[in-house]
This record gives structure tokens, C-alpha cells and sequence, in this order.
């Protein structure tokens, strides 16, 4: 549970997070990919968050590593979206714990 929380440290990452639940409302239409059934390209994600590729993929693959989305690969791009029920388990044991 530690990492998990630990990768919820960031504002970069908070953002991400939020921008998943409503992936419509944040992000335009994608060429490749539906936005609700694939998920979200890496490269909108980091221009959203005004960065460089790599540094969005390094706050992706930390969120993807504490369970918390899951990337897909669709041709040549990578999608992300929430994992719900992590995201679930992680919220009820925050709040047992507090």
C-alpha cells in the first residue's frame, strides 16, 4: 500500500488520475483509440500536462506500476485508463486505516 500512496505524491500524477475518470470532458477525440473503451494516448496526456513524452511516461508508469491504470497497446501508441476496482480497494483501505 505504500507505493500506491506514494505514487498518488505528485500533482503531475493527481492530475492524471482526474483527467481518467472523465476522459471525454479532458481530452479531443483520437484518431486511433476511443477515449472510454482504449483509454487515453500517452502523448495527449503530455501535452495536457505541458511536458515532454518521457516525463509523462515516467508519471504513467508509475501510477501503472501501484495498479492504479493500466496501459494498452493500440498499434504504435499506448492508452491508459483507470483501473476502477484498484482504485476502490485502495480508497476502502485508506479509510479503515484512518
Amino acid at each position: 500500500m505504500l507505493s500506491d500512496l506514494r505514487a498518488l505524491a505528485s500533482e503531475p500524477r493527481l492530475l492524471i488520475l482526474a483527467w481518467l475518470k472523465d476522459p471525454v470532458a479532458h481530452f479531443p477525440p483520437q484518431v486511433d483509440g476511443d477515449l472510454v473503451k482504449d483509454g487515453v494516448c500517452a502523448q495527449a496526456i503530455a501535452h495536457r500536462l505541458n511536458m515532454t513524452q518521457p516525463s509523462a511516461t515516467g508519471h504513467l508508469k508509475i501510477l501503472e506500476r501501484a495498479g492504479l491504470i493500466r496501459g494498452r497497446r493500440v498499434k504504435q501508441w499506448v492508452f491508459y485508463q483507470r483501473d476502477e476496482e484498484r482504485i476502490a480497494r485502495l480508497k476502502q483501505t485508506i479509510e479503515g486505516e484512518l
